[in-house]
């Protein structure tokens, strides 16, 4: 038998199991944070599979997966993520270990897309301001909230790849926006296959009247907006993040704000999840917030379980998933799949790097 173990949360536990087990062939179980320790390392002694939260601001830190999680694992053959991000996971310390990283990355582009361009549709004609206008005030002049299309205008992505790919497509197709793009390993033809045009952050930054941050949390995007990165926006411009907190330097955006250095922001993540009630950022009419819930749509929750299930069926079946996170693991990874599993991983003639 097979052992997945779950961190506390999937989006549709019931139909996560449903498929996962289906076979009769793999077993499913969960931790959570509260769990007494001894319990805990039972648990992670013999698990083949581990399936986590991707943010570390969702994941303890003794939940998060590196070397230390690692030697309590010794049956462990892969760890995935239950949507695109893997902050949580030092990816380093898996593949020095062998152990296979995935995620579900492109499983809830179309959610998160959405919930982008809902942020743009809201700020650009100030539809939360008009709303609590509206209730509070009997004569309100609705012409003082006098808002803008976003057709034709700008759209500044930072990372393009599945959220950021489909956001551009949107914003191409739809409201015939110029799509600029950041990604620092994109070929210009590449970036426009997806619909957008490459350029340097500076200039994206300074030509964009919405600048969407969809890229991951690492060592290279940490704290890569800042008060001058803020400086170089047009001040009619809007900030929105879909990505991950930490990412953007969440005072220096209130000073921005505070300023009118830039028109507005809308966040979707946050340094400390849920923001407590009392954040500087919420006391702003131009911020739109929500509490990382981008991804968290019915239709997001049945393809990131379906997906999720059928990627731990092909991984414990020795194949190659599909949204691999390190292919250099893969030497490693066979020879210890193999050692713990007593089969081998499918040789497909292919050996990634």
């Amino acid at each position: 038998m097979k052992h997945v173990c779950y961190f506390e949360r999937v989006l549709d536990p019931a139909l996560f199991e449903q498929q996962l087990t289906a076979g009769g062939d793999i077993s499913l179980s969960r931790v959570d944070r509260d769990m007494p320790e001894q319990d805990l390392a039972e648990k992670l002694s013999a698990v083949h599979g581990y399936h986590t939260r991707g943010g570390t601001q969702l994941v303890p830190p003794r939940f998060r997966i590196d070397r230390d999680f690692l030697a309590r694992c010794p049956r462990l053959v892969a760890v995935c993520t239950g949507g695109a991000g893997y902050d949580a996971i030092n990816v380093g310390d898996c593949t020095e270990a062998g152990v296979l990283v995935a995620n579900q990355a492109g499983l809830n582009a179309e959610a998160v897309a959405e919930h982008a361009f809902a942020m743009m549709l809201s700020l650009s004609k100030q539809l939360a301001q008009v709303n609590a206008a509206l209730r509070r005030d009997p004569a309100l002049d609705r012409f003082a909230y006098r808002g803008n299309d976003i057709f034709g205008k700008t759209l500044g992505i930072v990372g393009l790849g599945h959220i950021g790919t489909r956001i551009a497509e949107v914003g191409a197709t739809a409201f015939g926006m110029t799509v600029l793009a950041a990604h620092p390993r994109l070929t210009p033809e590449a970036a426009k296959r997806r619909h957008a045009h490459l350029v340097a952050l500076p200039e994206l930054l300074s030509t964009s009247d919405f600048v969407v941050v969809a890229c991951g949390l690492s060592d290279e995007t940490r704290g890569m907006f800042g008060a001058s990165e803020f400086a170089r926006m047009k001040s009619t411009a809007y900030f929105i993040t879909i990505a991950r907190g930490g990412i953007h330097d969440e005072n220096a955006l209130g000073d921005a704000l505070s300023a009118g250095t830039i028109a507005g922001a809308g966040l979707d993540v946050w340094m400390e999840e849920p923001p407590p009630h009392d954040h500087p950022l919420l006391g702003f009419d131009n911020v739109l917030a929500s509490p990382h819930i981008a991804a968290v749509t019915h239709e997001s929750a049945h393809n990131a379980s379906i997906g999720a299930a059928a990627q731990w069926r092909e991984i414990l079946n020795g194949k190659r998933p599909a949204r691999l996170v390190n292919p250099a693991v893969w030497p490693r990874y066979a020879a210890r799949f193999e050692a713990i599993m007593g089969f081998p991983v499918e040789q497909n003639g292919d050996n990634p790097t």
